[in-house]
Formats: C-alpha cells, structure tokens, sequence
C-alpha cells in the first residue's frame, strides 16, 4: 500500500474548485442548447474526465480508499460542466476509457502503476490549472 501524495491533496481540492469556477463561467449551457460548438477547453476537459477514471481504477487497486470516490467527482464535474445529454456522454466515455485502459492493463499494484497514478496526478493538476487560469473568473 503507498501513502497519499502531496499531489492528492492539491488534485482534489483543485477538482472541487474547477467544478465551481467552470460552473459559473461556462458559457456552454447557453450554447449547448442552441447547438453551437463547444468551448475551447473541452479538450482538456475530456481528457480529465479519462484521468479520473483511471484514477478511479488505480488508487483503490493500490490500496488507497479516496473518499469521494474519483467516480463521485466526475459525477460532481458532470454535474458543474454539462447540461447537454451528448456531451454528458462523451465525457461518461472517456472516464471509462480510461478505467478500462488500466483495468486490462494491470490486475495487480505494480510500481508502473504507481507512477501512472502519479502522473495521472500531477497531469490532472495541471490541466485543471491552465483552464480555470485561463477561462475562469
């Protein structure tokens, strides 16, 4: 089992932050509605919700009990970012993407896995960083 890393910490307190900030600033649901595209963060976005589903398949295999859950933060993120039943879907996808990469991948907590989790970590971090930095208010 490893410890907690410091990035934890960060990465889920920044979560819960971009959740609110893209909240209010998203202009998406506006624009979902009417059909025009999407905002110029989605592919970020997207690419987080793959980063908690392989989160959400790594962390407990590693021993580590997340309360929430990586599952109850994307289910949180969905919440803030989409109105839209299509684009919901599309972030559903690439968090499972992501789970199940990991999930045929490893069976086992292997120190590849820890890294990738690691990484996974600080990606994540950074991601939620540079959008809320540029398109929060």
């Amino acid at each position: 089992m490893i410890t907690k890393t410091p990035q934890f910490g960060i990465l889920s307190a920044a979560v819960l932050a971009a959740c609110v900030v893209l909240s209010s600033a998203n202009a998406a649901p506006a624009q979902e509605a009417t059909g025009v595209e999407a905002p110029p963060y989605e592919p970020q976005l997207m690419r987080l919700s793959e980063i908690f589903g392989a989160l959400h398949y790594l962390r407990p295999l590693c021993g580590e009990s997340d309360t929430p859950t990586w599952r109850d933060r994307m289910e949180d993120f969905l919440d803030a970012e989409t109105r839209d039943e299509n684009r919901r879907r599309r972030f559903i996808e690439r968090f499972n993407q992501g789970y199940r990469g990991f999930s045929v991948a490893y069976q086992d907590c292997t120190e590849a896995a820890r890294l990738a989790m690691a990484q996974y970590l600080d990606q994540g971090e950074v991601i939620i960083t540079d959008v809320t930095s540029r398109y929060g208010r």
